[in-house]
């Protein structure tokens, strides 16, 4: 499968970075939102760093774009590597009282250990935390039950640190999506770009969606993954078999039949297609 060239520019990061710094002694529990079709390549690789000697939650979002069997594998897995992920949908707010749940226990075992010490008990505080475009801001808005922060399913539309109280038991912190400096790792930036977790800036469309072409293949031969046989021809009236077609030549035929021959805005299309589930509910990591 080639390989597409994707990287960001640190300058932006090194900012979100320092803000970030600036709070980490403030809060009391990280909740780490992840990409349910990308749970690895959405793990930060400094995460341990900054919730050492906090609690820590792991958010599962974007549950509606993967099958039940894909997630019945991750948590699996998840559970064998000694972690209990919350499985959430922002947007429709799947279970999200179920986090609120788990945020309020860490809670009350914080201020358990304030009395034991004489001190007087508080709202705990949390943080939001993850690469951009997961759907922090969406979930703080479930949490909250109403627009406190804006929301989109684009990267970047938080840029700054804010403080929600959640009722007298939990101040929520909003904060931008952080990205690590550099990641060597293409396999895992690929799949960044594909879910729109990163700012289209720093790839290349057409590059993007062939190699999506050529992953579709080997992910249809794990069941749990969501890529049905067909996929494509349904969607688009042209099969796509990399044994007789190469995934370049399909983008080509496939914007002469729909977008007049403009191989970009068909490469976009697929990618969009991609992104709101018309072709499926399509996993692209497996356990």
């Amino acid at each position: 499968m080639s390989s597409p060239n994707i990287h960001w520019y640190p300058g932006h990061i090194a900012k979100a970075e320092k803000q970030l710094a600036k709070n980490l002694d403030k809060v009391d529990l990280v909740i780490e939102v992840r990409d349910a079709r990308i749970p690895l390549a959405t793990a930060h690789p400094r995460l341990q760093r900054w919730i050492e000697g906090k609690h820590h939650i792991l958010v599962i979002n974007r549950l509606d774009m993967i099958s039940s069997e894909a997630r019945d594998a991750w948590e699996k897995w998840f559970r064998t590597n000694g972690q209990q992920p919350c499985w959430c949908n922002a947007k429709a707010g799947t279970g999200v009282k179920q986090l609120q749940q788990a945020a309020l226990r860490a809670g009350d075992k914080l201020n358990k250990r304030r009395t034991q010490r004489g001190m007087r008990p508080r709202p705990v505080r949390a943080l939001t935390l993850g690469f951009p475009n997961v759907g922090k801001s969406a979930l703080i808005n479930r949490l909250v039950r109403k627009k406190v922060v804006e929301s989109a399913r684009r990267a970047g539309v938080t840029r700054t640190l804010r403080w929600v109280r959640l009722g007298q038991e939990l101040d929520l912190l909003d904060a931008p999506g952080v990205l690590p400096p550099r990641l060597d790792d293409q396999k895992a930036a690929l799949h960044l770009a594909l879910c729109d977790d990163i700012g289209q800036a720093a790839y290349d469309v057409e590059s993007v969606a062939i190699a999506f072409l050529e992953m579709l293949t080997p992910l249809s031969k794990q069941a749990a993954s969501g890529v049905f046989q067909g996929v494509l021809e349904n969607r688009y009236g042209i099969d796509f078999d990399s044994e007789n077609i190469n995934a370049n030549a399909w983008l080509v035929a496939v914007a002469d039949r729909h977008t007049s021959g403009d191989t970009l805005r068909m490469a976009q299309r697929l990618l969009d297609d991609f992104r709101r589930s018309f072709l499926g509910l399509i996993a692209l990591e497996l356990p």
